[in-house]
């Protein structure tokens, strides 16, 4: 067996959605960024053109994904599948997925190319079990964005993506898109906004929430933890799995959510995929 690439997004559906939709919590971010590919187009992300690949014949077993300049995506894998995969994203500058699908490959990755990794993050996987929103919580209410804080999300988004070392490609970009779906709150004390949260359109009855914002100054609140409560309760009244990937380096955002009633399932590691071959001691 072998991997199969495609720039047919269409093909790429048709093959592995299947296999994505059949843990949709675990393939959260892939299913997520193909619909927005199929609805918005490739300028999602940047001008560039993404790439697809499924392993298997007769049956997938495991799927990646690219869309530069963001690392490419794999879902899990068998060792032989990670071990393949090698020759698919030779070029690469990134990967991320499952910690033992990513740690596998950068064993393989190395032994083939003498090429060093380094690990740029990693982060758990957390599925919302019985909400417990914070008690008492802080003053203030939650509501939907309107257009008149498009400014405002673009200023949060960048200064998100700062804070999470993935500086957003296209902001404003992103913001229209969630505004058009309808997937950003807002917590406001006094007319103020103080907070933000998002959740991921849901796709085979799950929905993602990302991302929580809150400026440095107004941290150490609650508002977080409200605004987080309140999207995740919008998605569970709507009959949803409700899930969120948190830093492993933040121990206070690992707390927060599982305050919240949101438990660990899983840990995902980004790759540095190095371009020399490692020097010699």
């Amino acid at each position: 067996m072998s991997w199969h690439v495609t720039g047919d997004i269409e093909d790429f559906e048709r093959v592995a959605g299947d296999f994505l939709h059949a843990d949709p919590v675990r393939n959260t971010v892939m299913l997520t960024v193909v619909a927005a590919l199929k609805t918005s187009g490739v300028a999602t992300y940047s001008d560039a053109a993404p790439s697809f690949g499924w392993y298997g014949d007769g049956g997938v077993q495991a799927a990646f994904l690219r869309t530069p300049p963001m690392p490419a995506l794999v879902s899990d894998a068998p060792l032989r599948a990670v071990e393949a995969l090698i020759g698919a994203l030779d070029g690469v500058p990134r990967l991320s997925g499952p910690s033992d699908s990513v740690q596998a490959f950068a064993e393989a990755w190395q032994a083939a190319t003498g090429r060093p990794t380094t690990v740029s993050s990693n982060r758990r996987l957390f599925r919302l079990g019985e909400l417990t929103p914070p008690q008492p919580g802080p003053e203030g209410s939650a509501r939907l964005v309107t257009e008149a804080d498009r400014d405002l999300l673009i200023e949060w988004f960048e200064a998100f993506g700062v804070d999470v070392g993935e500086p957003a490609v296209d902001p404003a970009r992103a913001v229209d898109r969630r505004l058009a779906n309808g997937e950003l709150l807002l917590w406001e004390v006094d007319d103020v906004p103080v907070s933000l949260a998002g959740a991921t359109a849901p796709i085979a009855g799950v929905t993602r929430v990302a991302p929580v914002y809150t400026p440095a100054t107004l941290r150490g609140r609650g508002y977080a933890g409200a605004v987080t409560a309140a999207i995740s309760r919008r998605g569970l009244d709507a009959g949803n799995e409700v899930v969120l990937y948190t830093d492993m380096a933040n121990p206070t955002s690992n707390a927060l959510y599982q305050r919240l009633g949101y438990q660990p399932i899983g840990e995902w590691t980004t790759l540095e995929l190095g371009t020399q071959p490692a020097a010699r001691s």
